[in-house]
């Protein structure tokens, strides 16, 4: 059960009373075998020092005598992807340590009512780093890149679609792709696999829709060439398929492709869509990255088009290593590893091995493709529009378009 290793996890960092905590690569846990599939490196004199960030809650889980504020089988679910996260970075940790790594994870806890983050980056613990890793909101994100450019460091982000208003920083990587590339990268693969499908592009009212049409628009004026038409079509929430039926046809499919990221009106207007497709009107189904992990798609009644979309967080799960910790999981803590797991190993091994690798040098090669892990990672560097272009940050740009298909998901190949 997931609760079983939620608890683990708390019992084990609980204890703790202060915002941060280091942990030297000696880590109990077991983990994946990784020596076969992975090249290990040379011991290095100085140890590697990161800084890991994550909203853990913990002054909201446990008071000042550590006791837990909650029932014993009582996990708000604000506490898990935090605690996912610190998890994977765990069991990362155990891996570098058995090929004799030498690093230091220090954890903070960006939720601490003690300390503020800009106190925390201030304090000792945050002095001679050599990467953060972070999983915060869009508002904290400054806070991590200004220090990453005051002491020339990596800061790595595994959550965010957006910048957060960072600029001039060649030491940020998004791990996560902006909405701006989203919408590039979905417009371009649409224009390659449904070139003949009429486009309308269904939205509700807002103003993070507005921003979506500007980019879609803006993706099919770079394209160049000529361009399929496209419709534009605002609906409210409580969409019905009368509405939609001017849109689509009997003889000629037409790509839908909601644009918005509200998760509930995707879910709203898929259903009504399909219900369509089970009449006579062809069509299929484009969403955003926000799908990613929507389980209504696996009900019956979402059953009869195929539902697209695009995830740079994408993994098969049948690699040695997602195998072996999905193997720790089930038979240590009786649950199965999220995605949010899997982040927290690949940022922690992946960043490890190019500190070892390059050391001071390694902001010259955050774009590597080494040590690809779980999947294919494709890092290159924003630019601005001037001369000289400039490095705004970096971005990974490899999305994964995936399928609901009959209630299973499946690769699109």
């Amino acid at each position: 059960m997931k609760s079983s290793w939620i608890a683990f996890s708390l019992a084990c960092i609980g204890l703790l009373s202060v915002s941060s905590f280091p942990l030297q690569a000696q880590s109990t846990m077991v983990s994946p075998k990784t020596a076969d599939t992975l090249s290990t490196q040379p011991a290095l004199v100085k140890t590697i020092k990161i800084a890991l960030f994550a909203p853990l809650y913990l002054d909201s889980a446990f008071d000042k005598n550590a006791t837990y504020r909650y029932g014993p089988k009582q996990f708000p679910k604000f506490l898990v992807p935090g605690l996912e996260f610190y998890e994977g970075a765990l069991l990362a940790l155990d891996s570098l340590n058995k090929e004799g790594a030498d690093i230091e994870l220090v954890v903070f806890d960006t939720k601490a009512a003690s300390k503020t983050i800009g106190e925390q980056l201030s304090s000792p613990a945050c002095q001679e780093l050599d990467l953060i890793l972070t999983y915060c909101s869009a508002s904290e994100l400054k806070y991590f890149a200004d220090h990453g450019v005051e002491r020339k460091i990596p800061v790595v982000n595994i959550n965010l679609p957006n910048d957060g208003g960072v600029s001039k920083n060649p030491f940020l990587v998004l791990l996560n792709s902006t909405l701006s590339s989203q919408c590039h990268h979905i417009y371009t693969f649409i224009r390659n696999r449904f070139a003949k499908q009429s486009l309308v592009v269904f939205q509700k009212k807002g103003a993070l829709e507005s921003r979506i049409r500007s980019f879609i628009e803006e993706a099919a004026r770079k394209k160049g060439g000529t361009p399929p038409a496209i419709k534009f079509v605002e609906l409210s929430d409580s969409v019905t398929s009368q509405q939609l039926i001017p849109y689509l046809d009997t003889v000629k499919t037409t790509l839908c492709w909601v644009g918005s990221l509200d998760e509930n009106f995707g879910k709203r207007i898929s259903l009504q869509l399909v219900g369509l497709a089970k009449q006579r009107y062809k069509l299929s189904v484009m969403g955003m990255p926000t799908w990613d992990g929507v389980k209504d798609f696996t009900k019956p009644e979402y059953r009869g088009a195929d539902l697209l979309y695009c995830t740079p967080f994408y993994t098969p799960r049948t690699d040695s290593v997602s195998l072996g910790i999905e193997s720790f999981f089930s038979n240590q803590l009786y649950a199965r590893p999220s995605d949010m797991v899997l982040r927290g190993y690949e940022a922690v091994w992946r960043f490890s091995k190019l500190l070892m690798r390059y050391q001071k040098e390694i902001t010259f090669h955050l774009g590597s493709k080494e040590f690809n892990l779980f999947r294919e990672l494709d890092i290159q560097p924003v630019l601005t529009s001037g001369q000289p272009a400039t490095i705004q940050y970096y971005e990974n740009k490899k999305l994964y378009y995936l399928k609901w298909q009959d209630g299973f998901l499946k690769p699109v190949n």
